[in-house]
């Protein structure tokens, strides 16, 4: 089994020592049971950020008892393994769920941690929302990095064409009512959605964004604006006009609506 990146998309060397060391200590609560430890969102797509990304990871596991997730969870905690991120979000799912196509969250332990993060343990994921876990799952099949175990997509199965399209619906939905989200992330989760339905595949914000400007003008200053400001670190991120934010995301929507429409979802 692989314990280092792989060598052609390896991680920013900011964050390397990092997930070795949270490899390390998965290793050492998991034992045998760990399956593979991949890295996903801006760091899978090649879009990490200084001082605005999170550290994003999926840890597939056979069945873990709570006990040893709770010892998981307490092992990766920040400040007791300091991020030098925004913050870590790491879920943890059991092999033959990771395995399975699936539209549910489905995960064993959701982490959230870090100095930008507020602290969050969750074991139980009834009654939460499934899209957020959905699209990590798409992300990390078609370019997940694999920190340790086989690679991604040989232990985290793409989601169905529906539940997908469903997820990215929700995640538009989510965005245009924009609680608790910046405005800058807001716009380019938009563009990413939009980029998905336009490609079948994942993008970096950034590059989503170009994408986006490239061929709609009238939001062109907008998605610009949102680039600048994601360039940022969070609390500096610049202040959008919400009108306009809200009305790019309705106009997503209905592409994104029209997506779904033709292909079945």
């Amino acid at each position: 089994m692989s314990t280092e990146p792989e060598p052609s998309r390896a991680v920013p060397s900011e964050v390397r020592a990092y997930l070795a060391e949270l490899v390390r200590r998965t290793r050492a609560v998991c034992g045998p049971r760990l399956t593979g430890v991949v890295a996903v969102g801006s760091l899978a797509l090649g879009d990490y950020r200084h001082g605005r990304s999170d550290v994003d990871v999926t840890v597939v596991v056979e069945e873990l008892p709570t006990a040893a997730l709770r010892e998981l969870a307490d092992a990766l905690t920040h400040p007791r393994l300091p991020c030098p991120a925004a913050g870590l979000e790491l879920v943890v799912y059991a092999a033959d769920f990771a395995r399975t196509p699936s539209g549910e969250a489905g995960y064993l332990l959701d982490l959230n941690t870090g100095a930008q993060l507020p602290e969050r343990a969750a074991f139980d994921p009834a009654g939460g929302p499934s899209f957020w876990y959905v699209i990590d799952r798409s992300v990390a099949h078609q370019a997940g990095i694999a920190l340790y175990g086989p690679p991604a997509a040989e232990v985290i199965a793409a989601p169905r064409p529906a539940d997908l399209t469903a997820a990215i619906r929700a995640s538009v939905r989510e965005h245009v009512d924009g609680e608790g989200h910046l405005a800058d992330n807001r716009v380019l989760n938009g563009c990413r959605s939009l980029v998905y339905c336009r490609t079948g595949r994942w993008s970096a914000k950034r590059d989503a964004a170009a994408q986006v400007a490239a061929t709609e003008e009238e939001f062109r200053p907008l998605v610009e604006a949102a680039v600048r400001s994601f360039e940022r670190p969070r609390a500096a991120a610049l202040s959008l006009p919400d009108p306009q934010v809200r009305a790019f995301l309705a106009w997503v929507r209905g592409r994104v609506e029209e997506y779904a429409k033709a292909v079945g979802g």
